[in-house]
């Protein structure tokens, strides 16, 4: 099942340096580890902005609240999640 989520992230100003640094480096490395795996599909900045714009490919809801939860910076994120499903006049629809 396919996942459009948005992520906009506002880590508090005051938050300690060294706090904030190991919470970039270890969202870091989740995001890499779910890619690698082929669970987020899709990443992309939104330009200007600390926010992202991704497709994730899980078996369900409950799988993609789930991995939601396990990012570091989620306690600081505001997410929109959009359940996709292919567009009949889509190219890979036409068999």
């Amino acid at each position: 099942m396919l996942f459009h989520v948005r992520m906009d992230v506002a880590v508090p100003h005051d938050l300690d340096a060294d706090v904030r640094a190991e919470l970039v480096a270890t969202e870091k490395a989740r995001a890499l580890e779910l890619q690698r795996a082929g669970t987020w599909v899709h990443l992309w900045r939104v330009v200007g902005q600390y926010s992202n714009i991704s497709v994730f490919d899980v078996a369900d809801a409950t799988e993609m609240h789930d991995l939601l939860w396990s990012l570091p910076l989620f306690p600081y994120m505001q997410v929109q999640v959009t359940a996709l499903t292919e567009h009949p006049s889509a190219l890979s629809a036409q068999r």
